[in-house]
């Protein structure tokens, strides 16, 4: 029997489920997909399809895609895994999600790490045409890219109660189907295995390094062969980053010198509201800084071209009323602005077509997830996990962006600094083309190894197809600090990585 899906479902502009106060009911539309959903995935523990094609893309794929599902507790995992276009059989497998927390993985692939991208300056309606993207990470590396927690992307649960996450209950979730996956693709066990993620979900993806790290002491598990853990611009202890934004926001000249003087004197950022002197200099910072870009304050901000002028969410990818600000960037350059880049992937993720291709279970919804997820941030400080991380001979690499508000690099340069590892190759820039594109500083301490560097960040140039002529891709919404091609590549190297264990 062929089931094809309501008409609301694959409409742009549907509202995610909700479930209704104060009982465990849905409403009855939702009950009846609800049910279909366990009917259909009840013999669908585990599901992957080789993906050939794809809407939009010109010919075959150059790169190894599959696409799946697997199966966690009462929740559906959606993945899509690119295999290493370098050395397959050596090269290390690197776990990736985004931050939000909500945002799919199909903002890591398109618009961080992965080998597509869409052609946006061409676009003119339709399916947004896809480009291969030669500078991936998938050249050294084969990433498992993965929606979580559930309820973002194509993942989702089974049952109404699923919706209901936190960083602890994602965390083991995420882990749970990193095991999985591995059990069904045994090839890859041996290979090094790094886990990686970027903003919010810097949380998460440390209690995920800490459960395989649990895991590979019991005795009756398959151990995982992991080597370290990648982060981008994350957040990893709320009261170092809030701290840290001030501090930034003062060093860029966004705010004056006598209003920073007086809250280092008065600040209590846990309860400002108790210090009235305080919480009134916040509030000046705020509207200081509210008409700014936060994800890189030196883009324009979306404002104009969205209703909602409340602080935005941070990290968003899909939006859910992407028709409100579809504009064609060629033809109103002046106006540019990320939401139109990031708007393209819910037109195309949400096509009948790109969903038949990737394999896509009816029902489902691709959207991002920040703004309905049901999400409890129940772990403030993830600092301590990291100190722990020091005495089990780990690889980090650790990247942030240098206009970046939303998680500051001063935050991320703080945690790192209470760690107190010792400096092994001192600060100094690093280099693209002969350009200075960061800085980089490189810490060991017991076999411990941990990489920091800083993304420069870029004025955008008024006409938007120099983005492309000029080889530049952004790293995601996550990190929106358009970095040059060819960046990530450079920092994960082996030689800078040591994924053959060189010893350097």
């Amino acid at each position: 029997m062929t089931l094809t899906p309501s008409p609301r479902i694959s409409n742009l502009t549907l509202r995610p489920l909700r479930i209704c106060p104060g009982t465990s009911k849905c409403h009855p539309p939702w009950c009846l997909r609800l049910f279909l959903l366990l009917v259909f995935s009840a013999n669908a523990a585990f599901s992957g399809t080789i993906v050939k094609t794809l809407p939009g893309f010109d010919g075959e794929l150059p790169f190894k895609l599959e696409t799946g599902y697997v199966r966690v507790g009462t929740s559906e995992m959606f993945y899509y895994f690119i295999e290493s276009e370098g050395n397959p059989k050596e090269d290390p497998l690197l776990l990736w999600y985004s931050g939000g927390p909500g945002c799919s993985a199909l903002n890591g692939l398109i618009y961080e790490i992965g080998p597509l991208a869409f052609n946006i300056t061409e676009y003119e309606g339709g399916i947004p045409s896809l480009m291969y993207y030669p500078y991936s990470w998938t050249k050294t590396a084969s990433i498992l890219f993965v929606d979580a927690p559930v309820g973002t992307g194509f993942s989702f649960p089974l049952t109404p109660e699923g919706f209901a996450t936190s960083d602890t209950l994602a965390a083991k979730e995420i882990y749970q189907f990193l095991r999985k996956w591995l059990m069904e693709h045994p090839q890859y066990l041996k290979l090094q295995l790094f886990v990686g993620a970027d903003s919010y979900s810097g949380i998460s993806a440390t209690l995920v390094v800490q459960h395989v790290l649990d895991g590979n002491l019991d005795t009756n598990l398959t151990q995982l062969n992991l080597k370290g853990y990648i982060l981008g611009c994350p957040e990893i202890d709320g009261k170092i980053t809030a701290n840290a934004k001030i501090v930034f926001t003062h060093r860029i000249g966004l705010i004056s010198d006598e209003l920073y003087n007086s809250l280092v004197e008065e600040i209590t950022l846990i309860q400002p509201q108790k210090n009235p002197a305080c919480y009134e200099n916040l509030q000046l910072i705020n509207k200081c800084t509210k008409d700014l870009y936060k994800n890189n304050i030196l883009e324009p901000k979306c404002t104009w071209a969205s209703p909602e002028s409340a602080d935005e969410p941070a990290r968003r990818l899909l939006e859910e009323n992407a028709e409100g600000f579809i504009l064609s960037p060629p033809r109103i350059p002046e106006f540019w602005c990320r939401n139109f880049n990031y708007a393209l992937s819910y037109i195309w993720a949400n096509d009948q077509n790109v969903r038949a291709a990737l394999n896509i279970r009816e029902f489902t919804i691709g959207r991002d997830a920040s703004k309905s997820l049901n999400y409890g941030r129940d772990v403030k400080s993830v600092l301590d996990y990291h100190r722990n991380f020091t005495n089990k001979g780990l690889q980090a690499l650790v990247y942030n962006g240098d206009h970046d508000l939303i998680i500051p690099n001063l935050a991320t340069q703080g945690w790192i600094g209470k760690l107190n590892l010792t400096i092994v190759n001192d600060w100094r820039p690093w280099l693209v083309d002969g350009q200075i594109a960061g800085y980089t500083i490189k810490y060991s301490e017991n076999g411990y190894r941990l990489t920091y560097a800083t993304v420069k960040a870029r004025r955008l140039k008024k006409r938007i197809t120099e983005e492309v002529d000029t080889h530049r891709k952004s790293p995601s919404v996550g990190n929106v600090i358009t970095c040059l091609r060819g960046l990530f590549t450079t920092i994960l190297s082996r030689e800078s990585l040591h994924f053959r264990n060189s010893g350097n």
